[in-house]
């Protein structure tokens, strides 16, 4: 398509850019046109001048002629079909090429009409030939889009025999260098350009500004005041370059330049030579390239040198003619006479299809099939068909097996054939108690299930198996102290003295003998419940002191009774607190607090441990207002603490002694896998005796 392009424009250069006299022009344009149509080869042309432009003008003019008849079909089925395939174009490919390009640019021009988008198909960077035929389609007038250059399309520069329309009179005193067309204007001839000056002419280089003829494969080569063109490669072997750019073939033989030996004539061919031997060879032979005579294979050379039902044989230097024999083919035999040959029954001749049919054909034979089989003509033999493979999914619905002559149906696990031979329906395996438990049937299976308490083995999937509760990664929280598995549950126990089964089966509760009335404690003693157990306690106030009231069991406080004065080493009361600790309880933990129930600005207190703390297990800090006694190491096994605890209260100048009997109880925390450290005890003393 561009080489077409470019051809088209090139002839337009040519007819804007030179002086050529129309009729002669136009002619030889015509002549050109009209041998497009007539179906001749542009290349080809036979001159109708010997003008060298006219050799230009009538192949460009024919050339553009077979290019707007090949862009017009494709514009035609553009505007008839819509569709530009190849396959609607007939011809070479590169004709085929051009009408699709027009087809291709017409669509657009079509779609753009359509679309109502102009025809001016802006932003579309298309080829010249292609925007003129868009907006052909598209209905614009494209007068305009088609025309060269304003510098080619100029009017006509005046000539040397152009007569200037002013009166020659206002040229005399001219210094124009070449033309004047009066009133002082200068002008040039073809192939010159005015220059600046206005005066003097300067020659326009064709090549440059495009203006020359050249076809594709030639060069432009500027000249003062015209241009030629030349060849770009050379004629080829065998050919040279003229002066009218056209190749004559080289008379090798002529110029002496051939090759052929002396025993050879030399013969000139177009583009080449032959060497010729000169003399002959005898009949039956013939030279070769290299002078030397070979056999004629005249069999070969010759249709029918023998006559018919003969068979030619080569010789050196002729050939013979041998009768033939007859020979039958294959489902063929000799007649008893030996002059002909007649067709074999096979079908009588053994037994060729087996169990099968058989039908006798002239020189053949061929076996008709039982259903199920299919016969081969290559191997003459009934095969059986293997219907799995020719419907599969269309027979059986699960599994198909071919048979000799036929299929069967099969079906997968868990399913079982239908009345028909080809479906499948599912199996209830759960009629058949696979399971050890609970079964439920599903689609072509079934699934084990197992009661509240067991699992399903991971081994076979249907033997339920006893969960045990206690050895899960949860079961140390089932039960606070103790988790017996039985088979599909457990149960919780507690230990045997001193704690009960709470209601909710697992947790471990303390029983209060002392409330329960299960302690064996005389009337005398006090009962003190403990976690796990009970003591029994006495309280004795010492001399000079009394019981003040009967408080709880946790609390007796005896007074001193008498003056305090009388004796300051003796403390005004003693107080007896019982107190009551779990094992492995955190450290450290405030466990007693001792102070006045009162404080005056001034006062001092001095609080320590008199007795009971020989091995160092509490520790006493001092407070502002008293003190606080702490358990400072941790106890794993269980243990009673007696504490005497003295706090000396310095007022107004006097010192007063106050003492605290503390038992401290530590027993085995109650049973339970989560430990809650219990609130330490704020026990005050001395309340209001200041």
């Amino acid at each position: 398509m561009a080489q077409w392009t470019i051809l088209l424009f090139c002839l337009y250069g040519a007819l804007h850019g030179h002086e050529i006299q129309p009729p002669s022009l136009q002619d030889c344009c015509q002549d050109g046109r009209d041998r497009a149509l007539g179906g001749q080869d542009c290349t080809v042309l036979p001159l109708i001048s010997s003008s060298h432009t006219c050799r230009i003008a009538q192949e460009q003019c024919c050339a553009a002629a077979v290019l707007e008849n090949l862009c017009n079909n494709g514009i035609s089925l553009a505007r008839t079909q819509g569709a530009c395939e190849r396959p609607f174009f007939q011809g070479d490919p590169w004709e085929t090429q051009i009408s699709k390009m027009c087809c291709d640019c017409c669509v657009l021009g079509l779609m753009a009409a359509s679309r109502g988008l102009g025809c001016e198909l802006q932003g579309l960077l298309l080829g010249r030939q292609c925007v003129y035929t868009a907006q052909t389609c598209c209905g614009k007038n494209t007068t305009e889009e088609v025309k060269p250059n304003p510098e080619a399309t100029a009017e006509p520069k005046p000539s040397a025999n152009t007569k200037p329309p002013e009166d020659l009179d206002s040229c005399k005193d001219s210094t124009c260098s070449q033309l004047c067309v009066g009133n002082g204007t200068c002008a040039c001839h073809d192939g010159y350009q005015l220059k600046k000056d206005g005066v003097n002419c300067e020659d326009v280089n064709e090549c440059l500004t495009g203006s020359h003829n050249c076809i594709l494969g030639q060069i432009c080569i500027n000249t003062e005041g015209s241009f030629r063109c030349q060849r770009e490669t050379g004629c080829g072997t065998g050919y040279e370059l003229r002066e009218n750019n056209s190749c004559q073939d080289i008379d090798e033989c002529a110029l002496g330049t051939h090759n052929c030996g002396p025993d050879f004539t030399c013969t000139n061919t177009a583009g080449s030579f032959r060497c010729h031997p000169k003399e002959r060879c005898a009949d039956g032979f013939i030279q070769d390239a290299a002078g030397s005579c070979i056999d004629i294979n005249e069999c070969v050379a010759h249709s029918s040198p023998c006559l018919p039902g003969h068979t030619c044989i080569n010789t050196v230097g002729s050939y013979t003619c041998r009768r033939n024999t007859v020979t039958c083919g294959r489902g063929y035999h000799l007649t008893e006479d030996g002059t002909r040959c007649e067709d074999v029954d096979e079908c009588r001749t053994g037994n060729v299809c087996g169990d099968h049919g058989c039908l006798n054909l002239v020189g053949s034979y061929r076996c008709e099939c039982r259903v199920g089989f299919i016969f081969n003509s290559i191997t003459k033999l009934c095969e059986d068909i293997n219907e799995c493979r020719h419907y599969p999914g269309r027979l059986c619905a699960h599994r198909c097996e071919n048979t000799e002559g036929s299929y069967q149906c099969s079906c997968t696990t868990g399913f079982k054939l239908s009345h028909d031979g080809r479906n499948c329906d599912d199996v209830n395996e759960c009629e058949a108690n696979p399971c050890s438990q609970e079964c439920a049937n599903v689609y072509g299976s079934y699934q084990c299930y197992c009661r509240r308490g067991y699992q399903l083995s991971d081994l076979d999937g249907i033997t339920c198996e006893d969960i045990d509760e206690c050895a899960l990664p949860a079961g140390g929280h089932v039960c606070s102290y103790r988790c017996s598995n039985i088979p599909g549950s457990f149960y919780c126990s507690c230990p045997p003295t001193g704690y009960t089964l709470a209601p909710n089966g697992r947790t471990c509760q303390d029983i209060d003998e002392c409330i329960a009335g299960s302690h064996t404690c005389s009337v005398s003693e006090s009962c003190f419940n403990v976690q796990g157990g009970f003591r029994c306690l006495s309280f004795k106030c010492p001399p000079n002191f009394r019981q003040t009231a009967q408080g709880r069991c946790e609390r007796v406080t005896c007074e001193f009774t008498r003056d305090p004065a009388s004796c300051f080493s003796l403390p005004l009361r003693i107080s007896f607190y019982n107190i009551s600790l779990p094992t492995n309880a955190p450290v450290p933990a405030d466990v007693f607090r001792m102070g006045p129930s009162n404080s005056v600005p001034g006062d001092e207190m001095l609080l320590k441990i008199a007795s009971g703390d020989e091995e160092g297990y509490f520790a006493v800090q001092q407070q502002a207002y008293g003190g606080v006694i702490s358990l400072r190491r941790a106890l794993s096994e269980p243990r009673d603490f007696f504490l005497t605890v003295e706090m000396r209260l310095i007022r107004y100048g006097t010192a007063h002694l106050y003492m605290a009997k503390i038992a401290v109880f530590v027993t085995h925390e109650q049973p339970s896998r989560a430990f809650t450290p219990l609130p330490y005890s704020s026990l005050s003393n001395l309340q209001g005796q200041f």
